[in-house]
Order: C-alpha cells, then sequence, then structure tokens
C-alpha cells in the first residue's frame, strides 16, 4: 500500500474540533489517520476540511490524484440546513467527478447519500451512543469485499442519531441492526464507487466513552438519550465491558478490506 495517495475529509466544523482539542479529544480526521497508520506508514494522507474553505480551488485542481477518498464523521445532522453542510454536499458532488474510491463512514454516509439523490431523517429507532450492537450482514454484504473475513452478526463503535431512509438509485443494501435498517450499502455516483457505512470501525471504544463524557449534558438535556448521569455511567459500563471482548483487527476489518481493495485495482 506504500503508493496509495488518500484524502480524509473532515467532517465536523473547525469550532467542534476546537472543542475537541481543548478537552484533549483527537478530531476524527487525526483518529482516522491513527487508524490507516496501522496497517500502513507509507500511505501518503492529506486532510481537508470543506466547512473551513470558502472555495474549492486549492484542491480540485488536483484532486485527481486521489487514489481513495475517506470521509469521516461530524456532530452536525444533515437535514439542518445551513451554508457548511452545503459546503460540504457541493465537495462530495465534486469528489464523485473525481475520485474513483470513496469509504464514507457514518457523517459521510449520510453526506454522500444525499449528494446522489437519497435521503437522511432522524432515526425513529433512538440512537446509537458509542456503540451499534448486533450488526448483521445480509446476503449482499456476505459477497461484498468489504466484509471479507468479517463474522456475519458483530458490534461496533457507533455515535449517530440518523439514519438512511431513501437509497441512492441503484444501492445495494449490505447490512442492518434494529436501530439502523440501512448498517452499510454500495452504491456509484459519476466516476465514484462508494462504500458506505453508518458505524465507526475507525474510533476506538475508549474514544466512543470520551466522546459519551464530553456530550453527557446535551445527552441528557437536548437529545435525552439518557434521565442522569447514572444511565450514563451504567451505559459506559456497558461499553467496558465489550472493549474486554472486542479485537483491534475484527473490529477495524472494514478499513483494512478497503485498504485492499484499493491496493488491487
Amino acid at each position: 500500500m506504500a503508493n496509495l495517495n488518500l484524502l480524509v475529509v473532515e467532517g465536523n466544523l473547525p469550532n467542534e474540533n476546537q472543542n475537541f482539542k481543548n478537552s484533549g479529544i483527537k478530531t476524527h480526521a487525526e483518529s482516522l489517520k491513527e487508524s490507516l497508520a496501522y496497517y500502513s506508514k507509507d500511505l501518503n494522507i492529506d486532510v481537508f476540511n470543506p466547512c473551513a474553505e470558502k472555495s474549492f480551488d486549492k484542491i480540485i485542481p488536483n484532486i485527481k490524484k486521489y487514489d481513495g477518498l475517506i470521509w469521516g464523521g461530524s456532530s452536525l445532522n444533515i437535514y439542518n440546513d445551513c451554508i457548511e453542510i452545503r459546503r460540504q454536499i457541493s465537495f462530495m458532488r465534486e469528489c464523485f467527478k473525481n475520485i474513483k474510491n470513496i469509504l464514507a463512514i457514518c457523517w459521510g454516509m449520510q453526506v454522500a447519500v444525499t449528494a446522489a439523490g437519497g435521503e437522511v431523517k432522524k432515526s425513529s429507532n433512538g440512537a446509537h451512543i458509542g456503540i451499534a450492537k448486533d450488526i448483521e450482514i445480509n446476503a449482499n454484504g456476505l459477497k461484498h469485499p468489504l466484509y471479507r473475513h468479517k463474522n456475519k452478526k458483530f458490534n461496533s463503535p457507533a455515535f449517530n442519531f440518523d439514519e438512511v431512509v431513501t437509497l441512492p438509485n441503484k444501492a445495494t443494501h449490505l447490512a442492518s441492526n434494529k436501530i439502523n435498517k440501512v448498517q452499510s450499502i454500495h452504491f456509484k455516483s459519476g466516476i465514484s464507487d462508494i462504500w458506505g457505512l453508518q458505524y465507526h470501525p475507525e474510533i476506538t471504544y475508549d474514544k466512543m466513552i470520551t466522546l459519551i463524557k464530553f456530550r453527557k449534558e446535551k445527552l441528557i438535556t437536548v437529545r435525552k438519550c439518557f434521565k442522569d448521569e447514572k444511565e450514563i455511567q451504567n451505559h459506559i459500563k456497558f461499553i467496558e465491558e465489550e472493549i474486554k471482548k472486542s479485537k483491534k483487527d475484527s473490529r477495524m476489518l472494514e478499513l483494512k478490506n478497503w485498504l485492499d481493495y484499493l491496493k488491487a485495482a
């Protein structure tokens, strides 16, 4: 994988990333780079944040050099229309014209689906707070290179309140769980081959626990996912038990499979 050029897109607003840094939390782009480094130290990785750029003039002329794009998570909600979200959707459409392989994770999948004509809404079955339980790969997923060597049913780090409700044209549905019917998909748009995940194989459970603590007031008072701090602590204990069972190579297998797919292309 030594010669792969990758573009990592940061989905959070700059002020949210600053809040992360002030609290000693890695940005999602930093977490992605750390996970990629587990598989190879020789990847050429650039990071781009569409929210921080008023135009894409600096990156578009050189965008075709990238063998792949990974678009990660964000605290944004795609239906809360604002200039920063519109800018991200616009940049995703530019990527569809120029980059052949895209791994779209959580928010990244929601942006990709929206840019390709699908629809995302607030989840009707609740949220994933730090963990998604019992994700099950369907018949299509079992044949897809995304899930090569993956257990048919698994848990994964996840943090989302929204879900894909309408797939892009000719998209293939790959996996589900009780919270989100669409946990992963494969579709094409422009020249791009997009693998989309609603969960986060690239983020550790430890970081998810840190994010829960970081967001605990909002989780209680705004999101209303928990009644009080005691419920949050019980949930954290559950995730800590999952950490004891979880194995890094299995948790991040989707990331490895995507990199292997690029290498073989």
